[in-house]
C-alpha cells in the first residue's frame, strides 16, 4: 500500500513529525513504523527549523503560513498542525463568529484554508488545553464548525501525555477530521496507562550525570523561595517517583518565583537541561538539538511530544485504512 503523505504546518523542531513517521525506541519500547512519509513542512522561525532539518530527509520551508499560496502546498493526505490559539475573539454578529485580536489568530484559518484547497483524506489539530475556554468557552465550538465546514467528519479529545507511557503530565486538546465522503468519524485511541502505574520522572533523569553549574539556581534565589507565600506556590520541586508537570517555552527564563517544574537533587535546585526536556517530552536518543539553550527550550516546550502523536497517528491511519 502506497504511503501516506503527510503537510506538517507549524513544524516546529518536529515532534510531530517523529510521532508521524513512527521507527523509534523511548524508554526501550519500539514504535514501529508508520506507512507514511513527509512530504512538506513549513515554519516560520528559522533557528527552530534548523533543528527539524538536522532530523529529517527534508527542510522545512521557512514562511509566515499567510504568504504561503495554497498551490505551495503538494497534494497530501493528511495535513497536521499545532496552531498557536492566543488570540481569538467572539465577533458579536448574530450568529456569532469567530475573530482575531492579532496576527497570531488568523493562524488557524490558513489550516482551514489549506484544507479548502488541497482537501487530503484526513487531519490532525493539536492546541493547549486552554482553547476549551477561550472566550468564556464560546471560541472553540466555533473552531470545530469551521473545520466541519471545509468537509470532515470532526472529532476532538483532551489527552493526557502520562496516560501514553510519557513522564509527564502534558494536557492537550486534539481535533481530528477524516473527510465526509470516507463517512467515518475518528476514534480515538486507549489510555496505555493509568495513575497507579504511570512512568516516573527519574525514568529519564540520570542522578549520575554531571551538570553544568549554569543550570543550578543561586543561594540567594534559594532564600527568596524560602522566604515566599507559600500559597502562590512557586518554585514547583518536581517528585521523581511521578510524572513531571508540563514543561514550557520559556525554560530558559525559568526562576524560582514561576511555577515551572524544576528539579531537587541532594539538597540543590536545578532547572532541567535541555536533554532532560527532551527525553520527558519523549523525544528517542539520537534526535540532534542544536542551537542555543533558549532556542533548544523553545522548541521542545512547544513541541508535541512524539510518543503522543504516534499513538493518535497509528490509530487515523489504520481507521483510513480499514474498508
Amino acid at each position: 500500500m502506497a504511503k501516506l503523505k503527510i503537510v506538517s504546518l507549524f513544524c516546529g523542531c518536529g515532534g510531530t513529525d517523529v510521532g508521524m513517521l513512527g521507527g523509534f525506541k523511548y524508554l526501550n519500547l519500539k514504535y514501529k513504523k508508520l506507512n507514511t512519509k513527509i512530504i512538506y513542512a513549513n515554519d516560520i522561525d528559522n533557528k527552530i527549523c534548523q533543528i527539524f532539518n538536522a532530523n529529517f530527509k527534508i527542510n522545512a520551508h521557512i514562511k509566515d503560513i499567510k504568504d504561503t499560496k495554497s498551490s505551495e502546498v503538494p497534494n497530501h493526505d493528511i495535513l497536521t498542525g499545532g496552531f498557536p490559539c492566543q488570540s481569538f475573539s467572539i465577533v458579536a454578529q448574530n450568529p456569532p463568529r469567530l475573530g482575531f485580536k492579532d496576527e497570531k489568530g488568523k493562524l488557524f484559518f490558513e489550516m482551514v484554508r489549506i484544507l479548502k484547497k488541497k482537501r487530503p483524506k484526513a487531519f490532525i489539530a493539536e492546541n493547549v488545553k486552554g482553547i476549551l475556554s477561550a472566550n468564556k468557552g464560546l471560541a472553540f465550538p466555533l473552531i470545530i464548525r469551521e473545520f466541519e465546514k471545509t468537509g470532515y467528519n470532526v472529532s476532538w479529545k483532551l489527552l493526557n501525555s502520562a496516560d501514553f507511557g510519557i513522564p509527564q503530565k502534558r494536557e492537550r486538546v486534539f481535533i481530528i477530521g477524516i473527510r465526509k465522503k470516507y463517512k467515518k468519524t475518528f476514534l480515538f485511541p486507549e489510555s496505555v496507562f493509568n495513575s497507579e502505574n504511570y512512568i516516573k520522572l527519574s525514568s529519564v533523569i540520570n542522578l549520575s550525570e554531571e551538570i553544568d553549574e549554569k543550570y543550578f539556581f543561586s543561594e540567594r534565589a534559594l532564600q527568596g523561595l524560602i522566604k515566599s507565600n507559600k500559597k502562590m506556590n512557586k518554585g514547583r520541586i518536581q517528585k521523581l517517583d511521578k510524572p513531571c508537570n508540563t514543561v514550557g517555552a520559556h525554560l530558559a527564563k525559568v526562576s524560582l518565583n514561576s511555577t515551572d517544574p524544576v528539579l531537587k537533587i541532594n539538597g540543590r535546585i536545578r532547572r532541567f537541561t535541555p536533554d532532560e526536556v527532551a527525553r520527558i517530552q519523549s523525544f528517542p536518543t539520537g534526535f540532534k538539538l542544536i542551537g542555543s539553550d533558549t532556542i533548544k527550550y523553545k522548541a521542545l516546550g512547544n513541541a508535541i511530544p512524539p510518543v503522543l502523536m504516534w499513538h493518535v497517528g497509528k490509530s487515523l491511519i489504520k481507521q483510513l485504512e480499514t474498508r
